[in-house]
């Protein structure tokens, strides 16, 4: 039938995600694209006007995907939903890639234009926002000195998880990951460093 969707928008978005989140933005050809998400060029263009705008779809699709995984996250304390946060992100190569898309996109900021820019800081500021809320509510249960910052706190912690998601890349092994999320834990507020 002439004018109907032939795809399922779905799984053109995940597959968008997988060649974004492998190759950047800006090294993501439409050719990766269309070879990727099954789509024709004109196909591509019809639905998402341009590589711009599928990627700001596939940027939003994996910004909600993220931030659900960090909310489920579950732990007796604060600190223990923390490192269980920490060590459910170390990549495993049978069921994603290393790296964060929201991280690289912040990376290569540059290269996006406005509106992608946008959704890339809008990305690593809800993964900021699901850290500090977590923080402010130990500080409420007494989990954490009432004096703590809690929003430079969760900065802090955003970088320890970009860095677990991203140095795999640079060859960091699963030992050292597991040794860099035991200091990233010794620096919570009230920890007894030895």
């Amino acid at each position: 039938m002439s004018g109907k969707q032939q795809y399922d928008d779905e799984s053109v978005i995940a597959a968008a995600i997988a060649v974004f989140w492998r190759n950047g933005y800006a090294s993501s050809a439409i050719s990766d694209l269309t070879e990727a998400t099954g789509l024709s060029r004109s196909s591509l263009y019809q639905r998402f006007r341009d590589k711009d705008g599928l990627f700001q779809e596939a940027l939003v699709a994996y910004t909600e995907q993220i931030v659900a995984v960090m909310r489920s996250v579950k732990g007796e304390t604060a600190r223990g939903r923390l490192e269980a946060l920490l060590r459910e992100f170390r990549p495993d190569p049978s069921s994603r890639p290393p790296g964060c898309l929201i991280a690289r996109s912040c990376v290569e900021i540059s290269a996006l234009s406005v509106e992608g820019r946008r959704l890339a800081l809008e990305g690593a500021e809800r993964q900021r926002g699901v850290l500090e809320s977590m923080f402010r509510e130990a500080q409420s249960a007494g989990q954490l000195p009432a004096d703590t910052d809690v929003a430079a706190l969760a900065w802090h912690y955003l970088g320890a998880l970009y860095a677990v998601l991203n140095l795999p890349q640079a060859g960091i092994g699963p030992e050292m990951l597991d040794r860099m999320i035991e200091i990233a834990m010794s620096h919570w507020p009230g920890s007894s460093r030895g």
